[in-house]
């Protein structure tokens, strides 16, 4: 990983785009995962579906339209090619299985690759917007988070406390210490972040996990 990489923003946002191949439709979730793009090779062109409508988002160039948000509603673009739908048609491309990979950021997420992700205890939340289609349709999830809540707890546990988006739907774990996958057997250490020791990840995850044979 790049040294200049100082923000856990930045370090999970330029792991999780080394996960994205050439021609993927790629759904992305507010806040962190919009950073994804941003770190991509120059070779690898994926195509953002987002689930208010559109498909081929695209940074933000020229005049702002009103009219073209993401997800998140902050004001972006559309590539040549790019495409309008109605809210029907964005789920039933989601919940269809065309989407490759979605990207979301995570409360807690715990062995078995449970996810809960909308619900914030003590605060006014509008839901769980699409993001109960996202895991359950996309091929591929993953939760782009850090790996500690505020109050230095870890997210990543032995199993969630907070209700669940999905149930065992989670493949890859990125945080800013190490990449965990989800397998059959339990959570899998495979990387750890650049500076980044075996012990400070076990200190700082309630899960057990399986160390891969890369960092043994």
């Amino acid at each position: 990983m790049n040294s200049t990489l100082v923000n856990p923003k930045q370090i999970i946002a330029a792991r999780v785009a080394k996960e994205l191949k050439d021609g993927d439709v790629v759904n992305l979730g507010i806040g962190l995962p919009t950073m994804v793009p941003n770190y991509l090779p120059e070779d690898v062109n994926v195509i953002l579906q987002s689930e208010n409508g559109y498909v081929g988002l695209g940074p933000l160039d020229g005049e702002i339209d009103p009219d073209l948000v993401n997800a998140g509603g902050q004001p972006a673009g559309i590539i040549c090619g790019g495409a309008f739908f109605d809210s029907l048609f964005s789920f039933e491309l989601i919940r269809g299985g065309h989407v490759d990979v979605t990207v979301l950021g995570g409360l807690e997420v715990d062995e078995k690759g449970n996810l809960a992700n909308w619900m914030v205890p003590g605060k006014m939340v509008p839901g769980m917007g699409g993001a109960m289609d996202l895991v359950t349709g996309a091929k591929k999830v993953i939760v782009a988070m850090e790996h500690t809540a505020k109050n230095g707890s870890s997210k990543i546990l032995e199993q969630c406390r907070l209700p669940l988006t999905g149930k065992e739907v989670v493949d890859l774990i990125v945080t800013e210490l190490a990449v965990f996958r989800v397998t059959k057997e339990g959570l899998v250490l495979e990387e750890l972040q650049e500076g980044v020791d075996l012990e400070t990840v076990r200190d700082r995850t309630e899960a057990s996990f399986i160390v891969g044979t890369a960092i043994r």
